[in-house]
């Protein structure tokens, strides 16, 4: 009884309580006063129309459009007023200018070496594109003098992660989705708890919307007493806005300047196996030392700044300031980042471009694949040219909604080649692409437009580094755990799932 009543009242409820009765007062309101008033009832219905030309006319992805037109149509009086609403994938201009301006700020401290990008371009024009590409636009250079090793699962990663935590003398930031009470969180906050004891500056940023259900509410309280300085992303409140879409998806650490991890891996026990919530999880980070770590601190500045609004000295906290000697040069990395503020789907034409050059195989690790025709082609074109395509996905899902969506994937897909494994054994968290034993990426972004289009998103780009090679043997290792699908199995599926999965994928991208 004591967990039903803790249920009912929990934040999360009470919030998603209050968001229903706001969507049932406005839906009631419109409804009667169009009953009541047959020209309120042709206002709405002509504002509506007046929505679907501008979705449609919208600089877009044509699936966002259609999945909004759709039911704004259907459902002529309330579906303008509610993609007004929910639709919009702008936020307020103070919300986007303050955020701009920071961003702007922080680019002048991210300079390419040219000698490192005349390297590249030397050796491969196609990568040394890729690389311009992320130059230019996430403002991301590339860098030599730096480590990496790929860590996987997830209870690699934790104990790495715990070992280097302990070896902090001047500052540990950290920037996650979610957290929850348990064995992983409770045994690094004992760290950072130690750490702030000893006078290292211990930074904390938290997504509201990923940890509603996983923290107390007001739980940066509790670790600001502790000395820890916490701030939560974009506090979650319980009224329709469009702002509240833009989550902080990333996952990152860095520590000291020199020493950084990053990838799909958030602080609670599903992800070391600690408890069993879909099977085995399966998932993956990296770390890196050296130069390339600045990317990443950068960009947790600029998190740092926009929440708070203090402005930062981002010199303190160069790589090389708290680190005496120099970094293990393997191979080339450029870490970035993906902001839904700037019109630029930086997370996705990294995939394509990667897609787009393989010229023997691309494997690729997904959690969900709901993919636009643009990501659809590009796989496909590149199966039909010979390229060996392989797509791992989960077997027990998270979402039964979405791993329907992903199935209906398969068909098309397997029918030009492409190789598409479910990870038997539970559910595969890993966002990760390796491509002709040269190319790598391991980052927080998924295959879904989510991931893709609204949320605040991180990557690694690798060229030649050893953990390269780390990637491919990890996913050769996975498939022995895998069910290859077939078209037989997509055709075996029961009738109304097809159905129901056909109706959700119009709507894909509003998931």
């Amino acid at each position: 009884m004591s967990k039903i009543l803790k249920f009912l009242f929990s934040r999360m409820v009470i919030v998603g309580l209050l968001i229903l009765i706001q969507i049932g007062i406005l839906t009631f309101t419109i409804w009667k006063l169009s009953e009541s008033f047959l020209y309120l009832y042709v206002l709405f219905t002509a504002l509506s129309v007046i929505v679907v030309i501008y979705i449609m006319s919208k600089k877009d992805n044509p699936s966002f459009k259609l999945a909004w037109a759709i039911p704004v149509l259907l459902v002529p009086v309330f579906g303008g007023l509610f993609y007004l609403i929910f639709g919009l994938r702008r936020t307020t201009k103070r919300f986007r200018r303050r955020i701009n301006k920071i961003h702007t700020e922080g680019f002048k401290y991210l300079e390419q070496d040219p000698q490192v990008f005349k390297e590249i371009e030397d050796e491969d024009k196609s990568i040394s594109n890729q690389v311009k590409y992320l130059n230019k636009y996430a403002v991301a250079p590339i860098y030599k003098n730096t480590y990496t090793k790929y860590l996987s699962p997830g209870e690699e990663f934790f104990e790495e992660l715990k070992r280097e935590l302990r070896k902090a003398k001047k500052y540990i930031f950290m920037e996650y989705f979610i957290i929850r009470e348990g064995k992983m969180w409770d045994s690094i906050l004992e760290i950072l708890e130690e750490k702030v004891k000893e006078g290292v500056d211990v930074r904390l940023i938290y997504d509201d919307m990923g940890c509603l259900r996983t923290l107390p509410y007001k739980y940066y309280e509790k670790l600001r007493k502790m000395g820890i300085k916490c701030l939560v992303f974009n506090p979650f409140v319980p009224f329709l806005s469009v702002i509240m879409n833009h989550r902080d998806h990333r996952k990152i650490t860095i520590i000291d300047g020199h020493t950084a991890f990053t990838g799909g891996i958030n602080l609670a026990d599903e992800y070391i196996n600690e408890i069993v919530r879909f099977g085995h999880w399966k998932d993956a980070s990296i770390v890196l030392k050296g130069e390339a770590v600045w990317n990443l601190t950068v960009m947790f500045l600029e998190a740092w700044e926009f929440n708070c609004g203090e402005k930062e000295d981002y010199n303190k906290y160069k790589p090389y300031v708290n680190y005496e000697g120099t970094f293990e040069d393997d191979g080339y990395v450029q870490p970035y980042g993906d902001s839904p503020l700037d019109d630029e789907t930086v997370g996705e034409y990294v995939y394509l471009n990667i897609i787009n050059k393989a010229k023997d195989y691309i494997y690729i690790n997904t959690p969900y694949l709901i993919v636009d025709n643009e990501l659809v082609t590009a796989l496909t074109l590149a199966a039909k040219s010979g390229v060996e395509v392989i797509i791992v996905t989960p077997h027990i899902e998270d979402k039964w909604y979405v791993h329907l969506v992903t199935r209906a994937y398969y068909a098309q897909l397997i029918e030009v080649g492409i190789k598409i494994y479910e990870y038997t054994p539970g559910f595969i968290h890993s966002k990760t692409f390796v491509s002709d034993d040269k190319i790598g990426v391991v980052g927080s972004i998924n295959m879904d437009y989510r991931s893709l289009y609204l949320h605040f998103e991180c990557g690694v780009f690798l060229y030649k580094t050893k953990s390269v090679m780390e990637i491919k043997k990890d996913f050769l290792d996975t498939l022995d755990k895998c069910q290859l699908m077939t078209l037989e199995d997509c055709y075996n599926e029961k009738w109304y799932k097809k159905l129901l999965a056909a109706v959700i994928r119009v709507f894909a991208p509003l998931l």
